[in-house]
């Protein structure tokens, strides 16, 4: 194309720059859209396109050790195999106990906490700062620091139980089927319970104080303006928080890897470990899939119904 100047002489039209090209693209209603592009392209890399490969991935056959087997379809031989597993069973029971105890022992003892540092009392901030070290910690870390803590012949933790009266001698905690469980998910409430205790401080700060004292002039007590005013403003936090942290417990197994391995006897085997290790010491990444798919559908089917009940209650 070309343009006529004031002196009648024709000139070609200058070639616009790129530059040009995406000021005039910002300017329409498509911009939004391209600016999304790269945020999309990241997730279907590194999020979809895993997750669609691991759920078809449940229905290869895919060993590792046994490369005679092939890697081709086999439908749903490992679904069928999974509800014949009793391993699979006792995992899946051992999951719900650990996410249900670990998920409520942090979210009251994260309560407790914050409900303790809302108050405006000198040194607070330092204690703060104290309290929420363990969720700083990696997980390799604090599972290591404990294992060493509970050791049977070095612990300190028997030291002290010994020496106050409540124990007569040294116990391994980790090779005692009735108490392995529970010496794990004591730490695995410790760690986690800072998670919820700066997610529900934060929502102290923002509630306003004009409610709580509406309600003293009405003769609300402490409790009644816990229950009426405290818990209905968190409650949003409360849910979203459950959820995150329900997801995180069920997905990683690495503080029952540390101080376990599942064991003794599969007493603290669950979903996500028995995944670890058929993939990671059976090489059978066509079952661990099938585990993983099993596990994704239970979380989803449960945020679904928590989230749904949550809003029902609230109505």
């Amino acid at each position: 194309m070309a343009v006529v100047d004031h002196a009648g002489r024709v000139r070609p039209t200058p070639r616009r720059s790129w530059l040009g090209a995406i000021a005039d693209l910002s300017e329409t209603r498509y911009w939004a859209y391209w600016l999304l592009v790269p945020a999309l392209v990241l997730i279907l890399a590194v999020v979809l396109y895993p997750t669609v490969w691991g759920i078809g991935l449940s229905f290869r056959e895919m060993r590792l050790n046994r490369l005679d087997l092939g890697t081709g379809f086999v439908g749903l031989k490992h679904y069928r195999a999974l509800v014949e597993d009793p391993i699979f069973w006792l995992s899946l029971q051992n999951t719900v106990i650990w996410t249900v105890t670990a998920c409520v022992g942090e979210l009251l003892l994260g309560l407790a906490v914050a409900l303790l540092l809302n108050r405006e009392q000198r040194g607070f901030r330092v204690a703060a700062v104290l309290i929420l070290l363990p969720w700083f910690l990696p997980n390799v870390v604090a599972g290591h620091m404990w294992a060493l803590m509970l050791d049977p012949r070095l612990g300190v933790v028997n030291d002290l139980l010994v020496k106050v009266g409540i124990l007569s001698t040294y116990k391994a905690w980790f090779a005692d089927p009735n108490w392995a469980m529970a010496a794990a998910l004591l730490v695995e409430i410790w760690h986690g319970f800072p998670f919820f205790a700066l997610l529900l401080l934060a929502g102290l700060k923002a509630i306003p104080q004009d409610l709580y004292e509406a309600a003293a002039i009405d003769g609300a007590g402490p409790l009644t303006r816990f229950r009426y005013v405290t818990l209905p403003q968190l409650k949003t936090i409360i849910v979203a928080s459950v959820v995150l942290r329900v997801i995180s417990l069920v997905n990683s197994p690495d503080i029952l890897l540390i101080l376990t391995g599942g064991g003794p006897g599969r007493s603290t085997m669950v979903l996500s470990l028995y995944a670890f290790l058929k993939v990671n010491k059976e090489f059978n990444f066509g079952y661990g899939s099938a585990l993983a798919v099993v596990l994704f559908v239970l979380l989803m089917v449960f945020s679904y119904l928590y989230v749904r009940l949550a809003n029902v209650m609230k109505d």
